[in-house]
């Protein structure tokens, strides 16, 4: 009678799983697809087969696979838990969940950037999470004010220099790129990303609109070509001579000095990295971070999965692999971020801030002409 009554369960939760898949796949078009995954899931019988694990959590990312799964093989090594992890573009992922609603499998999402976490949240997709473990790793600035998400790695948007056109002291703070000594010598990625979004959303927040968006047209003032291209590209457009000066995230540059591509090596070795405002406000930082999803079926699962990767464990991996540094204190960052200058000043903006200005940040773009 028992085995009886476990095998009814599974059943049932196999059925349940069924009808959240083709509700899904009927709201998004996927019909064909997810009809061959209910074939799968059938096949499998009452005992279920990986997606039917006892513990698990289904994880959307929209950071790359090769950016989280080490550490997410890791957490089931640990733990026993499953990790089913669906990779995206964040916009996308986002809009998944909002038309799955609470048919979602998702039980957390995982994205880059605090203006994302933050409209997330605005779209009702998080729930509040209640954990010592996040709180003490996790400095107040860097997590949701109600707990609904948590940044679990940071990043500077720094300024990156040529060796040779560029001089020691030229160059110290954000507001500089608007001097007329560095017009058509400025590579900048387009207003339409999200780290260009949330820098000039910082600047909202410290100055004000008008200041903000005075900066912004002395920018497009300076260009030395149209915005195109993600952060490594206007690395490799400062090594080729195309700009003397360009603004990137700090990792893509440890990622570079790092590579296999000699190509990449060789461009990564034409620049320096400069920090700026040291001596005020501090260079803008931002995060990765994650929130559990409204509907999560696997709750527990995904609180667990967060608290590891605010684990010390975690955190140096994403500062040893990634170039990226911790968000928890007395992680060493990897030696080519400390070979920059570390520790340096950091904005200590509240992380919201980047969110509750993005609307203001991109309109002040497309006023200035920022394309």
């Amino acid at each position: 009678m028992e085995g009886f009554l476990i095998s009814s369960r599974g059943f049932l939760l196999q059925l349940q799983m069924i009808i959240i898949i083709m509700r899904s796949a009927i709201l998004r078009g996927c019909v064909m697809k997810r009809w061959l995954m209910v074939f799968a899931l059938i096949v499998a019988g009452p005992s279920g087969g990986p997606l039917m694990a006892a513990e698990q959590v289904n994880l959307y990312s929209a950071r790359k696979e090769s950016l989280i799964k080490p550490l997410l093989e890791r957490f089931t090594a640990e733990t026993g838990i499953e990790v089913n992890l669906v990779t995206g573009k964040a916009a996308a992922l986002q809009k998944r969940l909002e038309v799955e609603g609470r048919n979602t499998p998702a039980d957390l999402l995982l994205t880059s950037d605090a203006g994302r976490l933050y409209l997330a949240k605005r779209a009702g997709l998080f729930q509040a999470v209640e954990s010592k473990v996040l709180v003490q790793a996790i400095p107040a600035h860097l997590r949701d004010g109600e707990n609904q998400w948590f940044g679990l790695s940071k990043r500077a948007r720094i300024i990156v220099h040529s060796k040779r056109r560029v001089k020691p002291g030229e160059l110290s703070r954000y507001e500089d790129l608007t001097d007329s000594r560095w017009k058509g010598r400025i590579c900048i990625r387009s207003s339409g990303n999200i780290y260009n979004q949330s820098l000039l959303a910082s600047m909202v927040a410290h100055f004000g609109e008008p200041a903000a968006e005075r900066w912004a047209a002395g920018v497009v003032a300076n260009l030395a070509r149209p915005p195109r291209g993600n952060d490594r590209a206007q690395i490799k457009a400062v090594a080729l001579g195309e700009c003397d000066v360009a603004v990137v995230n700090s990792y893509y540059l440890g990622k570079m000095q790092n590579a296999r591509d000699p190509a990449e090596r060789a461009a990564a070795a034409q620049v320096v990295p400069l920090f700026p405002n040291q001596a005020d406000r501090g260079t803008h930082v931002n995060i990765s971070g994650a929130g559990v999803i409204r509907h999560a079926r696997n709750r527990e699962n995904a609180v667990k999965l967060l608290e590891f990767l605010v684990s010390d464990e975690a955190q140096r991996w994403y500062a040893a692999s990634n170039h990226e540094y911790p968000v928890k204190s007395g992680i060493p960052v990897s030696e080519t971020v400390a070979a920059w200058g570390y520790p340096f000043k950091e904005d200590g903006l509240d992380m919201g801030e980047l969110g509750r200005h993005n609307v203001a940040a991109v309109k002040i773009f497309d006023r200035v002409g920022w394309r």
